[in-house]
């Protein structure tokens, strides 16, 4: 099951995405559509100094409900599981995970608020930094999850939700390090390298991806968001800004943007949720909006009315190859986190015992 459904066969034609050079189909999911990427008979491997994911997946296991198990995914990383915070895990794959009924930990966390986003200015992919509030955003987000388990980190490309993470993780009990991985070239794999196994033990690895960037907003980008309303008409912008399928002069629309998104969601992200890694994802209002259509299972009317507030961190558990939304956890001093499953509150009590 994925994206905390089962698939449909039923295919449409493939829809070309200009923005991404490639093409992907559009699936159906419970009679709702979902933007899912064409992977058939992909196989994809990333890796750095300590981290390694392979995948290979069959084209049957990824588009049609069927009893076979899908190839192996083998996760290396000094990461740890929910069961057993401080536990390093070498190697784990999704029959595994599906015996032993891992649970994992999703947090996604939109960006603080960004120095564009105080002027009232079209952002998308523009690289700005946040404000003195969109700081302060991310550090209270951090207090939120606090006491919540993190293996892995998940960004855009975009400093504004590399500095969101960063900060936040700064309030985080467990007290390891994030570290950025740089895989552009084997320089920046010489040049980043850990050389302590101790130290790689104490950090979290974060993963940036331009296929979790806002989504681009062409021609409106660094334009005042009034000023244009006023030039183009209310109704122009408002279509521009909250239609699902109608792209902005020269821009993306929302479900352009979730072709990539979700693309990379489960060809990156949902593979180590399968292998029992708890998961931060730091990212943007429509890059979010797009993965949240697929793990809630929204229709494109319902998603494009889906609003995300800067600095709030949502968490989804999920276990048996299922997504199940547990809400924003409240501050970390209050003991009744309705967020908290029965595994997490035993994940905390560790963190309190070691404290001592």
């Amino acid at each position: 099951m994925v994206c905390g459904s089962s698939w449909n066969s039923r295919m449409d034609a493939a829809v070309c995405n200009p923005f991404l050079g490639t093409s992907s189909s559009r699936c159906y999911v419970s009679s709702r559509p979902c933007v899912c990427p064409d992977l058939r008979g992909s196989s994809m491997r990333l890796s750095s100094e300590f981290f390694k994911v392979e995948i290979g997946r069959s084209e049957r296991s990824l588009f049609q409900s069927s009893g076979k198990k899908p190839s192996p995914i083998i996760a290396l990383a000094s990461q740890t599981s929910v069961s057993d915070p401080f536990s390093t895990s070498s190697k784990n794959n999704y029959s595994d995970s599906s015996k032993k009924s891992n649970e994992a930990a999703l947090i996604l966390i939109r960006h603080g608020e960004s120095l564009w986003n105080e002027k009232n200015l079209f952002t998308g992919s523009v690289d700005v930094p946040l404000t003195k509030k969109g700081v302060e955003e991310a550090i209270e987000a951090g207090k939120r999850i606090s006491n919540i388990p993190v293996d892995m980190i998940y960004t855009s490309s975009l400093i504004r939700a590399q500095m969101t993470a960063m900060l936040a993780m700064t309030q985080h009990r467990q007290r390891k390090v994030p570290i950025i991985l740089h895989d552009e070239n084997e320089r920046a794999r010489t040049w980043s390298r850990i050389y302590s196994e101790e130290t790689k033990k104490q950090s979290i690895p974060v993963i940036t991806d331009w296929q979790l960037n806002e989504r681009m907003y062409g021609e409106l980008q660094g334009l005042n968001k009034q000023e244009t309303a006023e030039r183009y008409g209310k109704e122009q912008v408002h279509e521009w800004r909250r239609s699902y399928d109608i792209p902005p002069p020269n821009g993306e629309s929302l479900e352009m943007c979730a072709q990539r998104a979700v693309m990379y969601f489960r060809n990156e992200i949902e593979p180590q949720l399968f292998a029992g890694k708890n998961v931060m994802i730091a990212a943007h209002g429509n890059s979010l909006r797009s993965i949240i259509m697929c793990l809630d299972k929204l229709t494109s009317q319902e998603v494009i009315s889906l609003e995300l507030s800067t600095g709030i961190p949502l968490l989804y558990i999920f276990k048996e190859g299922r997504y199940v939304r547990r809400g924003s956890p409240v501050g970390p001093t209050e003991a009744g986190v309705y967020a908290y499953t029965r595994t997490l509150a035993q994940y905390r009590q560790n963190l309190d015992e070691m404290s001592y």
